[in-house]
């Protein structure tokens, strides 16, 4: 039993090396953890330094990759890649120069059950020494991870603000593509980070406004995979919440119609704002201005002393912005200001009104008093009139048919044409004054109105 424990021990020093020692001979300098998608690629960035200083010959320097054992760490018999080309089990290749402490390393044709800790070794004559301390973690994902949206600045309206979206890029020889609802086609630029792995990235700049509120962008990235032969989308999404001074403040009241002199009515305040506005009232006089009360609300009491006028500014962080004004009238009526929309929809409203009116009334007028040529034809086609017209209280003109024939028995002994004209039916004007007295001052007799009907 002794001897089993002793042979096992021995089999595990010289199998495995410690996870790390106290004094390391190599260091690599290299991301700690990195994550890939399948059927891509994986930029390692990978230097490394030794000690004690060592000069490194490039034709016998070989950089050897090996695959953490879940049961023992780091073993040397776990190599998956060597750069001799004695072991090409995993689909590697070291594409830094190993004589410039360069161990970059290309990872290809990558599957998840690559997903493992890895460990680096360099091979140099007789130096031999891995990176134990060092350990590069791995995962390979079927999936992409979603970009990454950032905005530099206050999301303030009137403020420029840079909007950016990103996608880590493990494989620069296959980048992602980038998409978003700011601009068609945006130009992609892969960018090299510190850490000397890349990303590619869009960017915009533009100027806020309230519009901006509530926006969602939404970017896209796209991975080519297997030789391009399929791709694989990832999404994010980000909204704006975007502070703006007041926005279309405005007054309404309530009852809206005709009111009583003693009744009250409401006024009410409102304001598109972010963060919310505060609210004012104010009242017109001849003296300015005059605060009344503050809050979104208001009553006011109508009186049949004096007109009023009132209006609310609303007020936030970032400005403000007052409301058209709005009349209570001492009739107990309220009206709009005529400057806004309401007041001028109003005001065609009664013109329409009183045009109509107008219309009706002169239609009325010329259906109960004909005109002067009305009157005469409608008298040239009636009965005879053999009567004087009585005097009334106004003048007006009266018509009607004089025969002569029956006033004058002389004219038997006038010619034949004298006759013919006697017996024709003549039509005079006759101006009845306001008395009877009047008429017969006017016309006394049939010779007198045959003496007007001669004129």
């Amino acid at each position: 039993m002794l001897t089993d424990n002793i042979l096992l021990t021995l089999f595990f020093v010289s199998g495995a090396l410690a996870a790390c020692p106290h004094n390391p001979s190599l260091f690599i300098t290299a991301p700690k953890k990195m994550e890939a998608l399948s059927g891509s690629c994986l930029i390692i960035p990978c230097n490394f330094s030794a000690k004690p200083d060592q000069d490194f010959n490039s034709t016998r320097t070989f950089g050897v990759w090996i695959k953490s054992d879940s049961r023992f760490g780091i073993n040397r018999n776990n190599v998956i890649f060597n750069s001799s080309g004695t072991v090409t089990t995993y689909p590697m290749s070291i594409t830094g120069e190993l004589s410039q402490k360069n161990c970059t390393t290309l990872f290809s044709s990558l599957i998840t059950n690559y997903t493992d800790r890895y460990f680096f070794r360099i091979e140099s004559g007789t130096f031999i020494a891995t990176a134990s301390c060092d350990p590069l973690q791995i995962t390979v994902q079927d999936s992409p991870p979603r970009p990454r949206i950032e905005i530099s600045g206050d999301l303030k309206e009137k403020e420029s603000v840079t909007i950016s979206c990103s996608a880590s890029t493990p494989c620069p020889h296959s980048p992602p593509k980038l998409t978003w609802n700011l601009q068609q086609d945006p130009p992609n630029n892969i960018e090299e980070n510190t850490d000397q792995t890349f990303t590619t990235k869009i960017q915009k700049t533009i100027t806020l406004s309230d519009t901006h509120d509530g926006f969602t962008i939404s970017c896209s990235a796209t991975y080519p995979v297997n030789e391009g032969r399929e791709v694989k989308t990832a999404e994010e999404r980000k909204t704006l919440n975007v502070s703006y001074a007041p926005k279309d403040t405005s007054v309404s009241i309530s009852p809206s119609g005709l009111v009583s002199a003693g009744s009250w009515v409401n006024l009410t305040c409102s304001s598109r704002a972010k963060p919310p506005a505060s609210f004012s009232w104010f009242k017109n006089s001849k003296d300015g201005a005059i605060s009344v009360a503050e809050g979104d609300f208001y009553s006011v009491k109508v009186t049949n002393v004096t007109d009023g006028v009132y209006y609310c500014v609303a007020t936030n962080d970032l400005g403000n912005q007052t409301s058209s004004e709005i009349h209570v009238t001492n009739e107990g009526a309220t009206k709009l200001d005529p400057s806004s929309p309401w007041g001028a929809v109003v005001g065609v409203i009664i013109g329409i009104i009183i045009l109509l009116c107008v219309i009706v009334a002169v239609w009325w007028y010329k259906t109960k008093h004909p005109t002067l040529q009305q009157t005469q034809s409608l008298t040239a086609e009636g009965p005879a009139v053999q009567e004087p017209a009585r005097a009334t209280e106004t003048e007006d003109i009266h018509y009607g048919e004089i025969d002569f024939s029956k006033q004058r028995p002389e004219a038997s002994s006038a010619s034949e044409q004298d006759r013919g004209q006697q017996q024709d039916t003549l039509y005079a004007q006759v101006k009845v004054s306001r008395t009877a007295k009047n008429v017969r001052r006017t016309a006394g007799g049939p010779e007198d109105l045959y003496a007007l009907v001669k004129k």
